[in-house]
């Protein structure tokens, strides 16, 4: 999966958008799930994927993961060209 691929997946877009919109926070499966009304396993599965892909970066301790947007600007300026175009 790239990420023009991962932004064809609804829930991968919302994560991606909520994080592009809100490029400081730093949230956990169950926050990012509560904002983007979608069930958890399914939010911690894409987070998962996207950290893969750097769109993310993980913030792991013994008791969760925060989540938070790349500082790649590379990165950035792509998904900032993809979410302008209409989902595929």
């Amino acid at each position: 999966m790239n990420i023009r691929d991962a932004l064809k997946s609804q829930i991968h877009r919302k994560i991606i958008a909520f994080f592009h919109e809100n490029q400081a926070s730093i949230d956990t499966p169950r926050g990012i799930s509560t904002w983007i009304g979608e069930e958890r396993s399914a939010v911690k599965k894409a987070l998962e994927e996207l950290v893969g892909l750097t769109v993310l970066s993980a913030h792991r301790s013994t008791s969760t993961t925060g989540y938070s947007y790349t500082r790649d600007k590379r990165i950035i300026s792509k998904i900032e060209k993809i979410l302008k175009k209409k989902p595929a």
